[in-house]
């Protein structure tokens, strides 16, 4: 039984193996090719991943071709200011929704989770029509605004509400007998023992605000005010598919989302299994 165990333990560390490899990839080519001459990509052996010669004038290049500078402090902006401000309001929300008593909390929580359900392309057109009502249309605000009132911040309610529900009680009741407000709870207590949850979200609204693209290319048309992703898309007409240059911009994208990953990697994993664990 000890052998026939240890042989099925082998083959599934060979499969996950084999299948991490094939995910990986991808990247690992993307990254080295940025590095590559165009000749070599197109005549080279697409499984040599070390680049002959090793040049670096593909990223000169891509700082030549567009302000590629500030499309990365643009989306820096919006990946810090718009998670930050939402998560905010969410774990405010949360709190009301997983400690206090009012009429009609959980009808109106079961409505906000409804919110999830509409595709965000259904709101498309009337939230551009909205922007062009208050004069927003290729402004910072646009992009800001939107982005915090969107479904994602239903999703940060639900996640920090059961985050909320999984702390104990009496931590609350204490502060409370000596004292504390509602919002000194709040703040002392269910935001400093949340802080694996507050992460991953941090994390998956830095991921989702650098990675968006549609709605910032239908609202904003100057170069100057574009995050990364849209200014990737102009990168690629300028470059007449130069693919050494694009995928040095697109490596330019990247990184900067796996270095946050892996600084907070273990927060993020630790808010991922801990949430969703509490009861009513």
């Amino acid at each position: 039984m000890k052998r026939k165990k240890r042989i099925s333990t082998v083959i599934l560390y060979i499969v996950l193996i084999f299948l991490a490899v094939i995910m990986i990839y991808p990247f690992v080519w993307s990254v080295t090719a940025s590095f590559k001459t165009n000749q070599q990509i197109y005549g080279g052996n697409p499984l040599d991943l070390i680049p002959k010669p090793f040049t670096i004038n593909n990223y000169k290049r891509v700082l030549e071709l567009l302000p590629f500078g500030r499309f990365l402090l643009n989306s820096m902006f919006l990946a810090t200011v718009v998670p930050a401000i939402s998560i905010i309001l969410a774990s405010m929300a949360a709190y009301a929704f997983a400690r206090l008593e009012f009429k009609g909390r959980d009808f109106i929580f079961m409505l906000l989770l409804g919110v999830m359900m509409l595709p965000g392309h259904v709101t498309l057109i009337p939230r551009y029509a909205l922007m062009i009502k208050l004069g927003w249309v290729n402004r910072y605000i646009a992009l800001i605004i939107p982005a915090i009132f969107s479904a994602s911040l239903v999703f940060k309610i639900f996640f920090m509400r059961q985050h909320f529900l999984s702390i104990p009680r009496e931590l609350e009741e204490a502060a409370l007998i000596d004292g504390c407000s509602q919002w000194g709870v709040w703040w002392n207590i269910m935001m400093p023992n949340s802080r694996p949850a507050l992460a991953a979200l941090a994390i998956i609204g830095f991921k989702t605000e650098w990675n968006s693209f549609l709605w910032p290319n239908v609202v904003i048309n100057d170069f100057m005010k574009m995050p990364i992703q849209v200014g990737l898309t102009y990168l690629q007409s300028n470059a007449q598919s130069s693919w050494d240059i694009l995928m040095a911009g697109t490596t330019i994208a990247i990184v900067p989302v796996i270095l946050i990953f892996i600084c907070f990697q273990q927060y993020f994993m630790a808010g991922s299994l801990t949430s969703g664990m509490g009861g009513r």
